[in-house]
């Protein structure tokens, strides 16, 4: 069995802070997005090689992380894009990755910016016991957020109905970014981009298989973040910590009162202010600031600053200071 990580997005809702990073790479408590998923992914005997769907502005990006991570089983797939309005979508660009690759096994597809909440290798237990297309369900808890996915409708664990971003769901049952494709399923990419269905969205994908065969969804109870937005990623974060902080130690920290789920990186320095569920990058620089549920990037100086649900790019000074 092959494995896909899908890290081509340009992550547009979180810029300024995903601008020039893939935003896989944003920490999450002690690591990353994507080095949760590649651990589990290393250490799961069943998975041969790990394809990095990614386009090429951020191709560099990955080539340096893998070149210095502890992972054998990665290599990266490079979409020739540079640009939003250049992709090929999901589809098309996972069509056109099976294709150059040569993929012939099995494959798991695994959204490269989800938090997972449950194990990788427990998906693949239920996928190979059905040996059917499989996708991954959870029940976020709102009919107004479901209408930004997938719906399922299940008979037991067989999916007996899908639909791609209802207008008017009727549950709160959707499909999230991880699914199981067996062998025999995989040309039936190119069939579906040849009748010009939509490219975009897998969920489009699966409501066209799950019309012609059948197709199954492991439901699961642990938590899930589809990292997408600041509030989403913070989420994560308050997830992550748990109400603990991590403070790198060549931070420096004078005078400062932390709450929770603060995340403070390497050479940053806080003076005389107050940080409340925030994520401060490298380098960073926040004097006489009340900060809470936010954002700032690295090489950023504050001065003087009350704010909350901020996102400040890299390289930005802002002062109130006398």
């Amino acid at each position: 069995m092959d494995a896909v990580v899908l890290a081509g997005g340009y992550a547009t809702r979180l810029w300024p802070i995903t601008k020039h990073r893939p935003k896989m790479f944003l920490p999450v408590g002690e690591s990353t997005v994507i080095d949760r998923i590649f651990t589990e992914l290393e250490a799961d005997a069943r998975i041969d090689t790990v394809y990095v769907s990614t386009n090429e502005r951020f191709a560099p990006d990955f080539r340096a992380f893998l070149a210095d991570a502890p992972y054998e089983k990665p290599q990266l797939s490079v979409e020739e894009t540079v640009a939003e309005s250049e992709k090929f979508g999901v589809v098309g660009a996972l069509a056109q990755l099976v294709d150059r690759e040569g993929i012939v096994d099995d494959l798991l597809v695994v959204a490269g910016d989800n938090l997972l909440g449950f194990d990788i290798g427990d998906f693949i237990d239920f996928f190979e016991a059905k040996d059917e297309p499989t996708i991954a369900a959870y029940d976020v808890g709102s009919l107004e957020r479901a209408k930004s996915y997938g719906l399922v409708q299940l008979a037991g664990a067989e999916v007996v109905d899908f639909q791609e971003k209802p207008d008017d769901p009727e549950s709160t049952l959707v499909s999230i970014a991880t699914y199981g494709f067996p062998a025999e399923t995989l040309p039936l990419l190119e069939t579906y981009l040849d009748e010009d269905q939509n490219p975009d969205e897998p969920g489009w994908f699966i409501e066209w298989l799950q019309s012609r065969e059948s197709v199954y969804a492991y439901t699961f109870d642990e938590a899930w973040f589809d990292i997408g937005t600041p509030e989403s990623y913070l989420d994560a974060v308050r997830w992550a910590l748990d109400g603990e902080n991590v403070i790198a130690e060549s931070a420096t920290l004078e005078n400062v009162t932390l709450g929770e789920n603060v995340h403070v990186m390497a050479d940053a320095e806080i003076v005389d202010s107050n940080l409340d569920s925030t994520v401060v990058f490298e380098g960073a620089e926040l004097h006489d600031c009340s900060v809470r549920d936010s954002i700032i990037d690295e090489q950023t100086y504050l001065e003087g600053i009350d704010f909350s649900g901020a996102l400040i790019g890299a390289h930005t000074t802002i002062s109130n200071g006398d």
